[in-house]
């Protein structure tokens, strides 16, 4: 069971249709990638980095990603999650708030 943290429950929004792509890796950890379309037509996403055990590791969100259609938003975040998890991009570096 994932453990959410304050980022997650500032982006949700349970009436807004979402996808969302979920993975478990062999050592138990997690990623959860969600995009949806704001009331205003922004392509927003949020990406969540869990530990075996559901501990939050890292969670983030974009409020719009400019330009960006929900695929390849969606593509953009499964990638970046799985470069947080492999080292290629060092979570002390990751923003841990909402990106604009």
């Amino acid at each position: 069971m994932r453990i959410r943290e304050e980022t997650y429950w500032r982006w949700a929004d349970a009436q807004l249709h979402s996808r969302s792509h979920d993975e478990q890796l062999s050592d138990g950890t997690s990623i959860d990638v969600q995009v949806r379309l704001s009331r205003t037509g922004a392509t927003q996403l949020f990406i969540g980095v869990y530990a075996r055990h559901g501990k939050a590791m890292v969670e983030e969100y974009y409020n719009n990603r400019p330009g960006e259609t929900m695929t390849r938003a969606m593509v953009w975040g499964v990638d970046r999650a799985r470069a947080l998890l492999t080292g290629d991009f060092p979570m002390e570096q990751a923003p841990l708030r909402r990106q604009a």
